[in-house]
């Protein structure tokens, strides 16, 4: 199969669909991979290391989208690429189509079959492609949370582990999946006091072990968000519905109950966000305030750290594109695990929560 790899061009995104190391595997299973011009600057891997891997360089995107058979990036295509893509192409990255309904459109426009990292399922039920750069962005959530609270930035002024004598700052994670899980841990190993809101009873139950009691457990309610927030320096929003659009969980109303300069986190706002007043912002222009509050909403954390998150990400996807561009669209038959990630085919949603969140 003929593998395209263009360059990202969202807003401060560094990431690459494919490293070098990872061309290598595609090259050796017989595919031609075309990679173009620059792509891999940000993880420090440039052409002539692309070369030695096997692959083609191309001058620029059109290149790529017109020959290859078979796209691999990072992030959802911007509308200058989804114009790019056809019938039948494969395109292989994450989409979160569920706030997204003008890219969503665009891709069914093209024809192209659409395969969304963040729905691809194992054998568990869990989702193996989201979960490196979940566990990337809970970490970072906790650096951002550390610069917003600074009083240069707008914060309250506090250090988020104080000192002897002087209290930590209160950090609140909503949401104990992967992404919580690891916010809450770089917060706890910081000092900071940390309470984890979650739906589910036995998650709690593993993360009062995993904490060995450092951290406090709450099951979700209403007023228990209420009573949480009042109290916190930090809110981290770590909620996840796989392919729906995340819930509202913190409205407007409710940011009268915090305290002046608190920090807002949105992990979840790739997925749209889980505060009212949640909207996307990047790393150039990270944050903004709304009643007193400060929101951090970059819709692409894990672009911060591109060497960290291109490597960990293609350690997760290279055995699911080796499979499309072994078998294409053959290989949803082999695993139903990769069928989840289909999103797009034939000019429809077929992904049925993805459909349901954008009213198609």
């Amino acid at each position: 199969m003929r593998v395209g790899v263009p360059k990202e061009i969202k807003n401060h995104e560094y990431r690459v669909g494919l490293t070098p190391g990872a061309v290598r595997e595609y090259v050796s299973r017989g595919h031609s991979v075309t990679v173009e011009h620059a792509a891999g600057t940000g993880i420090g891997a440039d052409d002539q290391a692309y070369v030695k891997a096997g692959a083609s360089i191309a001058d620029g995107p059109e290149e790529i989208f017109a020959n290859a058979e078979m796209i691999v990036k990072v992030k959802e295509p911007q509308p200058s690429e989804w114009v790019q893509l056809h019938d039948r192409q494969i395109l292989f990255t994450y989409l979160h189509l569920a706030p997204d309904p003008d890219q969503a459109r665009g891709l069914m426009a093209s024809g192209c079959t659409a395969v969304a990292y963040e729905t691809v399922t194992d054998q568990h039920g869990g989702l193996p492609l989201l979960s490196p750069m979940s566990e990337v962005a809970g970490r970072l959530s906790v650096e951002a949370a550390c610069t917003a609270l600074r009083a240069v930035s707008g914060g309250r002024g506090l250090l988020l582990g104080g000192v002897p004598g002087v209290a930590p700052a209160r950090i609140v994670v909503i949401g104990g999946g992967v992404v919580g899980t690891h916010a809450a841990r770089m917060a706890v190993g910081l000092g900071a006091e940390v309470t984890i809101i979650d739906r589910s009873i036995p998650r709690l139950r593993q993360l009062d072990e995993l904490f060995g009691g450092r951290a406090r457990t709450r099951v979700s309610t209403m007023e228990a968000i209420e009573q949480e927030i009042a109290g916190a320096d930090v809110v981290i929003g770590a909620v996840l519905v796989p392919g729906a659009a995340a819930p509202r969980l913190i409205t407007r109303e409710m940011l009268g109950l915090m305290k002046p300069r608190a920090v807002l986190v949105d992990v979840a706002i790739d997925q749209g966000g889980c505060f009212e007043t949640s909207h996307a912002t990047t790393h150039a222009d990270p944050t903004y305030d709304v009643d007193g509050i400060i929101h951090y909403c970059v819709a692409n954390m894990p672009g911060a750290v591109p060497m960290t998150s291109s490597y960990a990400l293609n350690n997760a996807t290279l055995p699911y594109g080796l499979a499309l561009a072994d078998y294409g669209e053959a290989a949803f038959d082999r695993d139903p695990g990769l069928l989840a990630g289909l999103n797009v085919r034939d000019g429809k949603i077929v992904n049925e929560t993805v459909a349901r969140s954008l009213g198609f």
